[in-house]
């Protein structure tokens, strides 16, 4: 018998726990980073995501699209103008950003799954008036802060058995307005809505680190704070860690920051004992099955 057919059986084997621990929970995946640009990195997501639904759990994909943009915006001419590091985001901008987003990242992923043998059904927050917002600050332009969130279009797809994506573009409270907003920022207003058993945060860094460059697998909230006002956690990774907190305040049980350059990243995040990032959590683990 080869040996690495052994090794996957005892591998599935071991997921039991994981497998029962999960069956029924909704889990929030926000996808970007290189492995959007990359055929094969798309397609593995894909199968992951088509893998979680077989097993009993309910996915919901939200993603970002940055470098398309800026590829568009550049075909297209338009410059960007930027305040303390942030894009401005006119009108033109945002139809620009909107027609990405919703159009050809959105289809992509939904291609991509459907490739790999599920059913998902691409939306943005528009539809349905799924995320609400407002200007999340007024020099920013059409840069938008979650304000009111209607996640019944998500609870009615996945209960058909298809796999909502989601593109981060929201309305307003005026008529034909339309907001861009950060994909963790909405992977997280989402996460928060629905009460997700989990948020995975994919990026293209190993997680959080110490001061010694060391990935740290398990915080707490507390640590959290602590390692941003120490200055551990800097840059990109203090808006990351924020939507972690947000979203565990308003009912997420754990979000994990999680390496999308490994392979198979969320299949180890879920059911393995490994993991593949930065958990953030207020409770302990739990991997006995949950009673039903």
């Amino acid at each position: 018998m080869d040996r690495d057919w052994i090794a996957t059986a005892r591998t599935l084997s071991e997921a039991l726990p994981y497998l029962q621990r999960y069956a029924g929970a909704v889990v929030v995946v926000k996808f970007g980073g290189n492995a959007m640009g990359d055929d094969a990195a798309m397609a593995e997501f894909a199968r992951d995501i088509v893998l979680m639904q077989q097993v009993g759990l309910n996915p919901v994909v939200v993603h970002g699209g940055g470098p398309m943009i800026n590829d568009l915006l550049g075909k297209l001419g338009i410059e960007s103008r930027f305040v303390r590091g942030k894009r401005v985001t006119d009108k033109a901008t945002v139809e620009v950003v909107e027609m990405v987003l919703a159009g050809l990242v959105n289809k992509r992923i939904v291609q991509a799954i459907m490739d790999e043998g599920g059913r998902a059904v691409g939306i943005s927050g528009k539809d349905d008036d799924l995320m609400v917002c407002e200007a999340d600050d007024p020099e920013l332009g059409f840069v938008g802060r979650p304000i009111e969130m209607n996640v019944q279009v998500l609870r009615d797809l996945y209960g058909a058995g298809i796999i909502p994506v989601v593109a981060p573009v929201a309305t307003g409270m005026a008529d034909n307005e339309t907001f861009n907003v950060n994909g963790d920022t909405a992977a997280g207003a989402i996460a928060g809505a629905l009460q997700a058993d989990r948020l995975l945060l994919l990026t293209d860094v190993a997680g959080v680190k110490n001061k010694a460059g060391e990935v740290l697998t398990q915080l707490t909230p507390e640590d959290v704070r602590a390692l941003i006002a120490d200055g551990t956690i800097a840059g990109g990774m203090i808006p990351k860690t924020e939507t972690a907190l947000k979203a565990l305040e308003e009912g997420v049980r754990a979000v994990t920051i999680v390496d999308g350059r490994v392979p198979n990243a969320c299949l180890l995040e879920l059911f393995t004992e490994h993991g593949a990032g930065s958990q953030i959590r207020s409770t302990e683990p739990r991997v006995k099955p949950r009673r039903k």
